[in-house]
């Protein structure tokens, strides 16, 4: 890669989670993209909050990014990921590895007038839209995520 985005990891940082990542299928033709640069076009993707189409020409093409991504999300790599680095984040906080306490809140969230795909209504707030979930721990690291329609959502008040 030529340019420095601040999104970028480290090399110390890349190298403390590569073992995490998976290792090349066997077989067929040998990885040619640097997982490096492909974490970092994500992180990129994430942080700029463009499309995929829109990463810069620096990064591996976009479809290559891309395709690693959703397979990582498939086969769980980036929940294992999540997981051992909100571990070593609590640890280096002298706390336990899994939290003993939880925060839960949610939102209800309106969506255009003209979205029909996974929308609900929530009668306690008459908000048509989506409801979403966060679960944090004390040290409000992310625990889990949820999105839905508000029709198929426990109503939290």
């Amino acid at each position: 890669m030529s340019k420095a985005y601040t999104s970028n990891l480290t090399r110390d940082q890349f190298e403390l989670i590569e073992p995490l990542l998976p290792v090349a299928k066997p077989g067929g033709r040998p990885r040619s993209v640097c997982l490096w640069a492909v974490l970092n076009a994500i992180f990129y993707l994430v942080d700029q909050g463009c499309s995929w189409r829109d990463l810069p020409g620096d990064f591996p093409a976009w479809q290559t990014v891309y395709t690693y991504y959703r397979n990582w999300v498939k086969d769980g790599t980036w929940d294992a990921l999540h997981e051992r680095l909100r571990g070593w984040t609590r640890a280096a906080h002298d706390r336990s590895e899994s939290p003993s306490e939880v925060i839960l809140d949610s939102q209800s969230v309106a969506t255009a007038p003209m979205v029909h795909r996974s929308v609900g209504y929530d009668v306690a707030k008459a908000t048509k839209g989506r409801k979403r979930h966060l679960v944090v721990d004390t040290a409000l690291l992310n625990q889990e995520m949820n999105l839905d329609g508000t029709e198929t959502s426990p109503n939290l008040r």
